[in-house]
C-alpha cells in the first residue's frame, strides 16, 4: 500500500507519497498517469474534461487512469464538484519508490517505474532543447545542461543527494502557494540524477 508523509501544518498537501506494492509501481509507470499526477501537482485541481484539453486525450481515457491512480492513492476527489464533473487532485507533491528491495517483485517493479521515469525525462529535455531559443536571454543563459564526473564513496553520494534536497526545500511550497513566487518566477524543472558510471573503466577493478 502507499505510505503518505505526514501532512504539514495548515492542512497542507504531504510532500511525498512512498510506492511499495508492485502493483501500485507498474500503474504508474504508464506514460500518461504520470502525465496526469505531474499536471494535477502543477496546475490541479481539475476534472477530467480538463485534464483531456491539457494531454489531448479523450475525456474517457483520462478518467479511467485518474480512477486507477485514485486506487493506489496518488490522487483522490477535491471538494467542489458537482455531479460527473469531479475535480480530482493528487494526494502529495512528490512521489518515492524504493532504491534497493529484496522482494524480486518490488526490485523489478521499482527499475521498470524508474525506466519509464528516465524515458519521460528525456523527451521533456529534448522538447526543452528544442524549444529554448523561443526563450528571453536571461532564461537561456540561467538554464544548465551539463554533467560532472565525481570519484565518490557510496556514503558520500548519499550525502550529496541529502545536501541538494535541502538547498531545493526553501522553494518547494511555491508550487503549491503562488503567493510566495517572487515576481518573475517560472516553473523550472530540475533533474536530479547520479548512476555508477559503468563505461568508464575503474582503477580499483584493474
Amino acid at each position: 500500500m502507499p505510505e503518505t508523509s505526514t501532512p504539514q501544518p495548515g492542512d497542507e498537501q504531504p510532500r511525498s507519497i512512498r510506492l511499495t506494492d508492485p502493483r501500485a509501481l507498474r500503474a504508474y509507470a504508464h506514460p500518461l498517469r504520470m502525465s496526469l499526477v505531474g499536471l494535477l501537482r502543477s496546475s490541479g485541481p481539475f476534472t477530467a474534461t480538463r485534464a483531456a484539453e491539457l494531454t489531448g486525450e479523450s475525456v474517457a481515457s483520462c478518467s479511467y487512469h485518474l480512477r486507477i491512480l485514485a486506487k493506489y492513492g496518488l490522487v483522490e476527489e477535491a471538494p467542489g464538484g458537482r455531479g460527473r464533473e469531479k475535480p480530482w487532485q493528487a494526494t502529495a507533491r512528490y512521489t518515492e519508490w524504493p532504491e534497493y528491495s529484496e522482494d524480486a517483485a518490488v526490485a523489478e517493479a521499482a527499475d521498470a517505474l524508474s525506466t519509464a521515469v528516465a524515458e519521460r525525462y528525456f523527451e521533456r529535455v529534448t522538447r526543452a532543447m528544442e524549444n529554448r531559443h523561443r526563450l528571453p536571454r536571461e532564461w537561456q543563459e540561467a538554464e544548465e545542461f551539463g554533467d560532472s564526473l565525481l570519484h565518490l564513496t557510496p556514503e558520500e553520494l548519499t550525502g550529496l543527494r541529502r545536501r541538494i534536497g535541502e538547498l531545493l526545500r526553501p522553494y518547494e511550497a511555491r508550487t503549491s502557494d503562488p503567493s510566495l513566487r517572487p515576481e518573475g518566477a517560472r516553473p523550472v524543472s530540475i533533474l536530479r540524477i547520479a548512476y555508477l558510471d559503468q563505461d568508464i573503466p575503474d582503477s580499483e577493478e584493474e
